[in-house]
Formats: C-alpha cells, sequence, structure tokens
C-alpha cells in the first residue's frame, strides 16, 4: 500500500492527470460545437469515455491505497462526488447532469497545490464574509426604504417597491450606467438626489466591497504562511532524521574502530610475556 500511496502522490502520476483533465476540458468544449461533432464526434465521445474511465480507475486506486483514511480527506470526497455525477446516466430528467461532466475541470484544484490553497483561503474566508454580507444587506435595506420612499412616485420603475429599489441600487453599487442610467435621470426631477446615492457608492462600493477584499487576502496569506511552517516543519523533521541516522552511523563506526584495537592488547601482552 506504501508503494501504491507514493505512486499517486508523486509528481509524474499527478502531471499525467493534470493532462488528462485539460484535455477532457477541451473535449467537453467542443462538444458543444456542431461542427466539431459532425467532423469527429466520435472520437471526441472515445476521449470523454477514455479519461472518465482513467478517472474512476485512480479514484480505486486512492480507495484501495487509503481504506478508510480516504473520507477523512475533503479534497478526496470532492474528487469523489465530481466523478460521481459524470457516472449518472444522463437521460430523461436526469439529462441536465450532462451538463455538469464540465465539473472534471474542477479536478485541476485537487491535482495543483496552489489552487488549493487558494480555494483554502477562500474557504478560511467565508465567516468572516459572512458578516460583511449581513452588514451589506443592512445598509442595503435602509437605502432600499428611503429610495422608495424618496424616488418611487416618480421612478416606479426603479424604486417602486423595495425590492426594485434593492435590484437599481446593487446596479449603482456595481457602477453599472449608474450616472447615465439612473442617477442624472433621477436629478432632473431631484437636483439633491446626489445627497443620496453618492453616500451610498462611498459606503457600498469604496467601503465595504473593499472589506471583502482586505478579509479574502488576509486569509490567502495566512493559507500560504501556514503552508510554509508545515514545508519548515517538514523540511526540519527530515534533517533532524538525518542528523540522528549520521549520529547512530558514526557510533557503530566508533564501535567497529574499537574492537579491533581491544583485541590487541591480549595478543601483545602474550607477546610480552
Amino acid at each position: 500500500m506504501t508503494a501504491l500511496q507514493t505512486f499517486l502522490e508523486s509528481r509524474r502520476f499527478e502531471a499525467f492527470i493534470t493532462v488528462l483533465i485539460v484535455v477532457n476540458a477541451i473535449t467537453l468544449g467542443l462538444e458543444t460545437s456542431s461542427a466539431a461533432m459532425a467532423q469527429a464526434g466520435d472520437v471526441l465521445v472515445f476521449l470523454d469515455r477514455a479519461v472518465l474511465a482513467v478517472f474512476v480507475v485512480e479514484l480505486a486506486a486512492r480507495f484501495v491505497a487509503y481504506r478508510v483514511d480516504f473520507f477523512r480527506d475533503p479534497w478526496r470526497i470532492f474528487d469523489l462526488v465530481v466523478v460521481g455525477l459524470s457516472l449518472v446516466p444522463a437521460t430523461g430528467g436526469l439529462s441536465v447532469f450532462r451538463a455538469l461532466r464540465i465539473l472534471r475541470v474542477l479536478r485541476l484544484i485537487v491535482v495543483v497545490p496552489s489552487l488549493r490553497r487558494v480555494v483554502g483561503g477562500l474557504i478560511a474566508a467565508l465567516p468572516g464574509m459572512g458578516s460583511i454580507v449581513v452588514l451589506l444587506a443592512l445598509i442595503f435595506y435602509v437605502f432600499s426604504v428611503i429610495a422608495t420612499k424618496l424616488y418611487g412616485g416618480s421612478f416606479p420603475e426603479w424604486f417602486g417597491s423595495i425590492p426594485a429599489s434593492a435590484y437599481s441600487l446593487f446596479q449603482i453599487m456595481t457602477l453599472e450606467s449608474w450616472s447615465m442610467g439612473i442617477v442624472r435621470p433621477v436629478m432632473e426631477v431631484y437636483p439633491l438626489a446626489w445627497l443620496f446615492f453618492v453616500p451610498f457608492i462611498i459606503c457600498t462600493t469604496f467601503t465595504v466591497l473593499n472589506l471583502f477584499i482586505g478579509i479574502i487576502v488576509s486569509a490567502m496569506q495566512a493559507e500560504h504562511e501556514a503552508a510554509a511552517i508545515a514545508e519548515r516543519a517538514e523540511l526540519h523533521g527530515e534533517q533532524a532524521q538525518i542528523l540522528s541516522e549520521l549520529r547512530a552511523l558514526r557510533a557503530e563506526v566508533a564501535a567497529l574502530s574499537q574492537k579491533p584495537a581491544a583485541g590487541a592488547a591480549p595478543n601483545g601482552d602474550r607477546y610480552g610475556d
């Protein structure tokens, strides 16, 4: 089992799986083209099934190698779900699963360590992002109520209800045609409307959204630092093991060098007699 684990974790095998994932992503993309399917449809389907068969064999090998520990790694479980969705028959009501085959591309996250660190950083940032989402929801609700009361009568399409106001404010927050599309028409009727929209943009676009970026960057930095600490600890452990082996080897050499000297003394004493 140790040999199988070493093979599955080797860089050559990971590189091989990475190439297969990229090839499979290309073939799945070509299957959406009617011209490509007309010219090489059979080849594309064969490649898709062949790659899927390799993925299934790989998962089976990992299960044999790790046994119960297979389910202790969330990345292996993610891998199992992605490949399992590809095995669902894409017929009848389950035809939607045929489109989900492209999820196999996400296996690159499992294979490439740098991508795993990025996703790990995003997951670590979720608790902090949740707090910001709540804050942003409160800001949106407050401004939506105010916008509905102020501008709903004149602009019912944009601010006629709280949901309509929230959607319009979301468009303004993304800075998508916010000035010429919404704010300036409103200012033609309400000249002081900028006193409402400018603070909203400052609170959301330039403040709250930047908090998202700050939390994500902080989480990714912590993830990279944790990975670096783990690598240094592993390197330190290997160095300690090498030093202990060198000490043991030195002790064995010293012991072997003392044995002939200890055996030579009685011979010398006998000759002296």
